[in-house]
């Protein structure tokens, strides 16, 4: 077997590269990011699970602990290339979770820059499953929206995902009209986007924007005219990723007052070391909905504006 930190390729904070674990899916290959693997292993063996998911083919035990399987070839309606007892597990950890991708072959660790990500094809020839294609080698490397297969596989994981009922209007009544606060989000998983709107209308916020990946972000914040009140943003994204941007922001004279929220599926303590150490005001992970915007109303009010309010 094989630690994930064993082979895991360094990389200074904030300069927009990342490493991805490289697999393949019958003929295809396809990639994971590093950050949320955690070991690669032989074939563990599987006890059945029944009433599941086709592609949740069971359960196993490593070390003690159980993990659910998911054979991403039969998600994928792929033909495996090998026979199920010479697959590897990827074990991976993210969403607060720990589950196992059965694939055909691990391949290699591959360093790779946010600007490689090409995401011209999602959502039309790539599908909901794939969220963008890495060049390399000759190689058309595909990145899954592994957030969304796991929803899809266990839809009662869902429920994490939400805040239950509307929040007391005495939690937010320090910050007066929340509309006067405009908040810019950074996600690139159309799924998780469309969670953040909902919980953030679900605590009276309507002036926000969204955007798909942090050159986005970064060109409406420097644009002139617009000014945020706080920044949300996930880590791994293309163009531009979090940290890069959240390091941008806090060396910027005119918007590093502007707090950032680093909200992503992977909060290991070397990750939200990496976030602290570059200035993020706040590190949460997915799917924690309800301290997110916790955390929204808490920064907000110590804003400038929040500020003034108080004082008139």
């Amino acid at each position: 077997m094989a630690r994930r930190t064993d082979e895991k390729i360094l990389t200074e904070v904030g300069t927009n590269e990342w490493q991805v674990v490289v697999f393949l899916l019958g003929s295809q290959y396809f990639a994971i990011n590093v950050d949320k693997t955690r070991e690669i292993l032989r074939w563990p063996g599987v006890r059945d699970v029944p009433q599941t998911h086709p592609a949740m083919i069971g359960i196993t035990t490593i070390r003690g602990e159980v993990i659910p399987l998911i054979d991403l070839r039969a998600y994928l309606d792929i033909t495996p290339s090998v026979e199920r007892d010479g697959s590897k597990l990827i074990v991976a950890e993210f969403n607060k979770m720990k589950l196992g991708f059965v694939v055909d072959a691990v391949d290699r660790i591959y360093r790779i820059n946010s600007d490689e990500l090409d995401a011209s094809l999602t959502g039309t020839f790539l599908g909901e499953n794939a969220l963008y294609v890495i060049k390399r080698e000759e190689r058309n490397i595909l990145l899954l929206d592994y957030e969304r297969i796991v929803q899809v596989v266990n839809p009662g994981l869902s429920d994490q995902f939400k805040v239950e009922g509307k929040i007391s209007p005495s939690l937010t009544s320090g910050l007066g009209d929340l509309d006067e606060y405009k908040i810019l989000v950074a996600e690139d998983s159309p799924l998780i986007r469309k969670l953040i709107q909902d919980v953030l209308v679900s605590g009276g916020f309507h002036n926000f924007e969204v955007v798909g990946h942090g050159k986005a972000a970064w060109d409406r914040l420097v644009e002139d005219g617009d000014e945020f009140d706080i920044l949300l943003t996930d880590i791994e994204m293309p163009k531009m990723d979090g940290l890069t941007l959240t390091r941008r922001v806090k060396e910027d004279e005119r918007l590093s007052r502007i707090p950032v929220i680093v909200f992503s599926s992977v909060m290991a303590e070397d990750i939200k070391r990496k976030a602290q150490s570059i200035g993020a005001d706040a590190q949460i992970t997915k799917p924690e909905m309800q301290n997110l915007l916790g955390k929204v109303i808490e920064l907000l009010g110590k804003t400038p504006k929040a500020a003034r309010r108080l004082a008139s």
